[in-house]
């Protein structure tokens, strides 16, 4: 045991005794877990501070997301520091199984791919070196906990501080004020740091978090008004109470811009007191050190906010406008046109005036430099931030080789024409890491045993298996696969009640939900494998367990309605002894990224369905994949680079290229399919038909998939 783990064992058991008054064999999961952390936090200091010291002086990055899907961090720490094996060893011999930290809760400061991608940048930046800053916000109670009632979803609040927070440090000298139209809240940072791999390099996720600026109105307490006293506090807490605040009422749009303004301004006034301190106030230099990443359009306010606070140091709006634009870069993720955000001028103005004034002012030097472009940031009353992002930006990027043709050549066509050289693709990527040496530790010893070390920081190492794939080898493979499978099968029957078997092939589609990811059209698909194993007409099929785990928006009545029709679907093909030894369904509940590190590794089949040019890249693909299983999928996103390089023998795509559904776009009729094919016209009438029960919601989704859907 090296000196340095075992004074992280002593260190933890005697903060336990102070903190607690519990042995190690004593204490809980929790406790253990917060007085480890901190443990770690004590341990990584140095190297936090003086990296921070270091990455100052330059020319640094800041990256700004709405999200940041960060999963549980204590063994990912341990891991990036190189001692998570030795920890664990450490703590087995004084009786303790640091496996029951999988009670912790995961940090909920995400939801979907934006989150993890985010992340994972944030883990390659600091394990290469690079001077990055994540600033995000800290959620009260993240997006929301899952969980089935009669196989409907049920949103629960996420209290995943309620057993403390180990791994932020408050900062409150650094705390700034943010200005709203009727509101003035207090932004308290809290730092987490982001561990590079074995190189003593710490980044910093800074999160913002909203206090008010008077906890209680006293006066009002005195007079018996409990909850006036509090008003104020409650409204400012709020706004980083939960993630994504249902924004189908007015209120609840107005609670989405002031989380994107709070997430704009203060992580600007932060970066402009730290230019300041280390450059002066000639705030015409900020580009030369300063480039600020916006992760989509959420935090775009970001834009006119540099511009306000640049005016305020006694800039002139022109050259505020020119600073910004050097400042910005924009990657967009999304083609789907409600994701687009975009603002009406009345309701921004309720909340942020001054945004709104300097977004018409943007708008208005757009429509004078190119007059007859047809460009514009403000259409018919409402604010288009994506618009915004690509004219005061640097850079615009897509996320996979498609999705940039499709930017450029329709999303962005009209800016394309003026701002060619704005437009480049960086396809998403993965953090190997945490996808592999994390979470499959069999599988990251048998390729270290083919193609030695350094393959968790350069990947192109992976090449070297090409020569070592022999008999042994995919008997090995296979061994570990299984492995993963049984270990998956008991964290599934303990969280969801379903016994699966390992011999299965075990078929997976995880992600969020959504109608252009198509969970639907999976379901739809395993009902007609049902019926075809019912009636005799498959004969020959392999056993397989079909795994879904995705979360819908509250408000997001179809995706909701989806979610319902699986949960049924798997209530009767689960309970039907006919096909018992044939087929299992399972929607695991609260699929997050700890589940994630389960089910990737004992995945053998990626459903990656979504119409191709739907999907801007997808990160899931690369997890799988990488984890030995292979694609089942349509030429969308970055699964056309990923069968690129791994062979189009090695995938299973399916479906119209994005021609060819442009080309079909006009003439395709639903209904004309579905009458003329049995096998579809049984599956879909399943929604409405009493094979499994039914109810208004599954009947608007049959309507909308004869007569609305475009996907």
């Amino acid at each position: 045991m090296s000196n340095e783990v075992e004074r992280i064992v002593q260190q933890t058991e005697a903060l336990l005794r102070l903190r607690h008054e519990e042995t190690l064999q004593e204490t809980t999961p929790q406790r253990l877990h917060e007085c480890l952390g901190e443990v770690i936090m004590m341990q990584i200091n140095d190297s936090w501070v003086k990296t921070k010291k270091r990455q100052t002086a330059g020319r640094r990055a800041f990256y700004f997301s709405a999200e940041y899907l960060v999963g549980r961090l204590v063994y990912s720490n341990l891991f990036n520091l190189g001692i998570l094996s030795e920890v664990k060893k450490a703590f087995a011999e004084k009786g303790v199984d640091l496996a029951c930290l999988e009670e912790i809760e995961d940090a909920a400061l995400g939801n979907g791919g934006l989150g993890r991608l985010a992340a994972c940048f944030l883990d390659s930046a600091a394990t290469c070196d690079v001077p990055l800053t994540g600033y995000g916000l800290r959620y009260r109670f993240g997006l929301f906990k899952q969980s089935f009632e009669n196989g409907s979803q049920r949103e629960n609040a996420d209290d995943w501080t309620k057993f403390g927070d180990p791994w932020s440090h408050r900062r409150d000298k650094l705390a700034v004020k943010v200005n709203f139209a009727n509101q003035t809240v207090i932004a308290v940072p809290y730092d987490m740091p982001v561990i590079g791999y074995e190189n003593n390099t710490i980044g910093t996720l800074r999160l913002w978090q909203c206090e008010a600026e008077k906890e209680l109105d006293f006066d009002a307490f005195n007079a018996q008004n409990y909850v006036k006293a509090l008003e104020t506090k409650n409204k400012a807490e709020d706004i980083t109470r939960v993630l994504y605040p249902n924004d189908s009422t007015w209120e609840g749009k107005q609670l989405r811009i002031k989380q994107q303004y709070v997430l704009s301004s203060a992580s600007l006034q932060d970066i402009l007191r730290s230019f300041r301190e280390n450059h002066g106030c000639d705030y015409y230099r900020l580009p030369e050190f300063d480039a600020v990443q916006l992760n989509d359009t959420h935090p775009a306010m970001a834009i006119p906010e540099l511009i306000r606070l640049l005016q305020l140091e006694g800039m002139d709006f022109e050259s505020a406008f020119q600073i910004a634009a050097r400042v910005f870069s924009y990657t967009n993720h999304t083609v789907m046109g409600e994701a687009l955000e975009k603002w009406d001028l009345e309701l921004l103005r309720s909340v942020v005036p001054e945004i709104c004034d300097i977004l018409e002012k943007i708008d208005t030097r757009l429509k004078k430099e190119h007059p007859d472009s047809g460009l514009f940031i403000i259409k018919d009353h409402q604010a288009h931030m994506a618009n915004l992002s690509v004219y005061v930006s640097t850079a615009v990027n897509g996320v996979a080789r498609i999705h940039f043709e499709i930017l450029k050549n329709d999303l962005f066509k009209d800016w394309y024409r003026y701002y060619p050289e704005r437009f480049q693709n960086k396809t998403n990527g993965i953090t190997p890491r945490r996808w592999l040496g994390l979470c499959n530790p069999e599988l990251c010893g048998l390729i270290e045993s083919k193609v030695g070390t350094g393959f968790l920081t350069d990947l192109d190492k992976l090449e070297g298996l090409k020569n070592g794939l022999d008999e042994m080898t995919v008997k090995q493979f296979n061994a570990i696969k299984l492995e993963k499978k049984r270990q998956l099968c008991a964290v599934i029957e303990e969280h969801e009640g379903v016994k699966l078997d390992p011999s299965f092939v075990f078929d997976v589609q995880v992600k969020r939900l959504h109608e252009y990811k198509r969970q639907l059209m999976n379901a739809l698909s395993i009902m007609d494998l049902y019926f075809g194993i019912k009636d005799g007409t498959i004969s020959d099929f392999t056993p397989t367990a079909f795994i879904f785990g995705a979360k819908a928006a509250p408000g997001y009545v179809r995706a909701k309605a989806i979610i319902r029709y699986i949960n049924r679907v798997a209530e009767l093909v689960n309970n039907d002894p006919a096909v018992a030894d044939k087929m299992k369904v399972v929607f695991v509940q609260n699929y997050n990224c700890s589940y994630a590190e389960h089910i990737i590794p004992a995945a053998d089949i990626s459903e990656q369905i979504s119409p191709a040019g739907t999907e801007a890249s997808g990160t899931g693909n690369m997890k799988l994949m990488l984890n030995g299983a292979v694609t089942l999928g349509t030429m969308d996103g970055a699964n056309v680079e990923i069968v690129e390089r791994a062979g189009l023998e090695n995938n299973y795509i399916f479906g119209a290229s994005v021609e060819e559904l442009n080309d079909i776009r006009e003439s395709y009729c639903a209904r004309d399919v579905y009458h003329s094919n049995p096998r579809i016209k049984r599956a879909v009438d399943t929604l409405v038909d009493g094979t499994v029960p039914t109810d208004s919601e599954l009947r608007e989704l049959y309507a909308s998939l004869l007569d609305g859907a475009s996907w």
